[in-house]
């Protein structure tokens, strides 16, 4: 039944009194109250181990991506409307398999939480442009952070859109919309590549594009008013240039944060629904039944099969000194039962993922 309570939250973004209801209508007595008591219980005790073990492989690859989004906690010793914040890491989008996404739970958008948690990884970290990381990157040697190019346009599409319809297409935020489009349209077409075949393509066909706009950026800053949606669009790219360059000379690098902005999406839908989390202990367990969710999604697993299975195998190891039963629990295990996993579809693998 648990694994049946956290799907429809967790995946299908069915709070807990529809639940309860839901359950009344077939003459079951389950209270919103006992769902919360053993989802909590069972992410503490049993989903923590599994997300731990995630959390120390997370490390171990080259690229990372990073987003973030505010939700309220009911019971957080604060003033009633304080934000607080579900962080979100993934491994980089360039790689076809075996993906990773962690959720966590912080109080605040400071950078003192990419930096505890980001502080066994070494390697690049696409971001959406948030100072805090730039921070971070400043205080290590080991440590990249790459820009998003959708962020990049996003001021210039809010420019056109304000527009006349008459007028759009003889515009400089336009013309900045096409710029770009031609950028991700030769980026578009090395998905399939191998990484170093990637960067070598990418110093052929894309960085020339990338150059050009940003030296048609600067020629224009001075034509358009300072107050005005192209002006931020065009401040945005240069303050930002140096972290939109870095997909330019790695392979790895995606050169859009968008996957991260996905994968924080299934919690905003629910957020939606059930609005606001009741306590910190809460929205701790919530963050993570969302990284297993995400990730059992990202790695093409049934989420209600999977939570199942884990909850049926994990309890059973509790005793042990090690965590190394983990590998067998992993998305993409040989070992894991096979109808945990979706039909296969025809992918080419791009990278190979790491040992």
């Amino acid at each position: 039944m648990e694994a049946a309570i956290i799907n429809a939250k967790y995946v299908n973004a069915c709070p807990l009194y529809r639940q309860e209801k839901e359950f009344e209508r077939y003459g079951i007595t389950v209270s919103r109250q006992n769902m919360a008591y053993w989802t909590i219980q069972c992410a503490d005790r049993y989903l923590a181990v599994l997300y731990d073990y995630l959390h120390e492989m997370m490390y171990a690859y080259h690229v990372l991506q990073a987003d973030e989004t505010p939700v309220l906690v009911n019971k957080d010793g604060r003033t009633a409307g304080a934000k607080s914040y579900m962080w979100v890491y993934r491994t980089g989008s360039m790689y076809s398999g075996r993906q990773i996404v962690l959720y966590e739970y912080q109080k605040t958008r400071n950078a003192s939480h990419p930096r505890e948690f980001l502080k066994g990884f070494s390697g690049v970290c696409v971001t959406d442009g948030y100072q805090v990381y730039h921070t971070i990157e400043n205080e290590r040697e080991d440590l990249t952070i790459a820009g998003c190019w959708s962020h990049s346009r996003r001021r210039f599409d809010e420019a056109v859109k304000a527009l006349p319809e008459s007028r759009r297409k003889n515009s400089l935020a336009y013309l900045a919309l096409t710029m770009i489009q031609a950028i991700y349209r030769e980026e578009r077409m090395l998905k399939d590549l191998s990484p170093q075949e990637r960067h070598n393509r990418r110093r052929l066909s894309v960085k020339p594009l990338v150059e050009a706009y940003f030296t048609w950026v600067r020629e224009n800053i001075p034509k358009v008013p300072q107050k005005g949606k192209t002006h931020e669009g065009f401040m945005y790219c240069l303050n930002q240039e140096k972290y939109l360059k870095v997909f330019l000379d790695d392979g790895e690098v995606p050169m859009d944060n968008n996957a991260a902005e996905q994968s924080v999406r299934g919690f905003c839908i629910g957020k939606k629904n059930w609005v606001m989390i009741d306590t910190i202990t809460g929205a701790k367990s919530s963050a993570i039944i969302y990284s297993i969710a995400e990730t059992a999604k990202a790695n093409n697993l049934r989420p209600y099969e999977y939570f199942e299975y884990l909850l049926t195998e994990i309890p059973k190891h509790m005793d042990d000194t090690d965590r190394s039963f983990c590998e067998d629990l992993l998305p993409w295990s040989p070992n894991l039962p096979e109808h945990c996993r979706k039909p296969e579809k025809n992918s080419n693998k791009s990278i190979s993922e790491p040992s």
